[in-house]
């Protein structure tokens, strides 16, 4: 994933342009109006951007950067900003992962597990299976001793229309391997809500 990644750069067709022009244009707005000349072009640049993930194979991203090592302890990589679009009503919902795993042989570059979280959430997604992907991805690829992954995010589905609760969030876990014995899960639970600055 390209990290200096520009908007302005993402080929886009005719085609998707047209049918953000044809959706702006039965929502009843004028398409050519000022404020919405450009709007095609930029919804079809965004839409790109936010469904790249559908290009990029996460398992060569965690590949790339597996080291040997006999570190056996928890690695713990938390607050990790994620941003995605709900797959029921295309609107965004956005949290937090975090992600632990023992290693079992191999450690990973630290800045590949967020990269491999951006690549599941730019698809269209709900967060049960966002979840569940991270934690299957990151489990096959280093076989590590165990994997856990907890996702809290606000969705706009629920803040902006439908119910309207704005202050709600939603939480999903996921645990493999190691993490499933009570200890070692409440041991993850314990690091990833305390502030040990």
């Amino acid at each position: 994933m390209n990290e200096n990644f520009n908007l302005d750069t993402l080929p886009i067709t005719e085609e998707i342009k047209g049918h953000f022009a044809e959706v702006i244009n039965l929502l009843g707005e004028d398409v050519n109006r000022e404020g919405l000349v450009k709007t095609p072009e930029r919804a079809s640049k965004a839409m790109k951007f936010l469904t790249e993930g559908y290009e990029i194979d996460p398992r060569q991203i965690l590949q790339s950067a597996m080291f040997k090592e006999d570190y056996g302890e928890m690695v713990i990589v938390k607050d990790i900003e994620l941003y995605s679009l709900c797959e029921h009503h295309m609107l965004p919902f956005f949290g937090k992962a975090h992600i632990a795993y023992i290693p079992n042989g191999h450690i990973v570059g630290l800045s590949k597990i967020p990269r491999v979280v951006d690549v599941f959430a730019r698809r269209l997604q709900v967060q049960e299976r966002l979840t569940e992907q991270i934690l299957d991805c990151i489990n096959d690829t280093l076989q590590p001793l165990g994997v856990a992954v907890v996702i809290e995010a606000s969705h706009m589905c629920m803040m902006m229309r439908g119910v309207q609760k704005q202050n709600s969030t939603t939480t999903t876990s996921g645990f493999r391997g190691s993490f499933r014995e009570t200890d070692t899960r409440n041991e993850f639970l314990k690091l990833i809500t305390s502030n040990l600055n």
